[in-house]
């Protein structure tokens, strides 16, 4: 009976988390460039709600000529930025990206939108498409 009953637990937590997408972005924000500059930082996180570890390899957007991963990170005293290249979000874990940390640094924008979309991709799929409103 025990067995049966940890099965059926096991069933009804998989249906459930069927209906959520693998990858899951909340509190997004990324700010319009101020007037003269050419680029702006993003700010979200990034959950995975798999039971397999998700991969991001690149971040783009059609609305920027560049989107890059980035941490910030203070050595000798001295504050950089240094770039990411892939970054693994684990089953079932949350990467944040905030101020003073990971973030997006969002490059040369091509238009004056007042939005924009950002694609993540794990090799050469897009794993999860993001429409963002652009804060002032």
């Amino acid at each position: 009976m025990r067995l049966f009953c940890a099965g059926l637990v096991v069933i009804l937590l998989t249906a459930c988390s069927a209906d959520r997408p693998p990858l899951v972005a909340t509190d997004v924000v990324v700010a319009k460039p101020r007037s003269g500059m050419q680029v702006t930082a993003g700010y979200l996180t990034l959950s995975n709600n798999t039971t397999q570890a998700i991969t991001i390899t690149r971040v783009t957007s059609s609305e920027f000529a560049s989107v890059e991963m980035h941490e910030s990170v203070i050595e000798d005293g001295i504050a950089r930025m240094i770039p990411l290249g892939d970054l693994t979000v684990h089953a079932g874990e949350s990467v944040t990206f905030e101020p003073g940390g990971k973030h997006l640094m969002l490059m040369q924008p091509t238009g004056d939108d007042d939005g924009l979309t950002l694609e993540f991709y794990a090799g050469d799929a897009v794993v999860l498409t993001v429409d963002v409103a652009l804060t002032r």
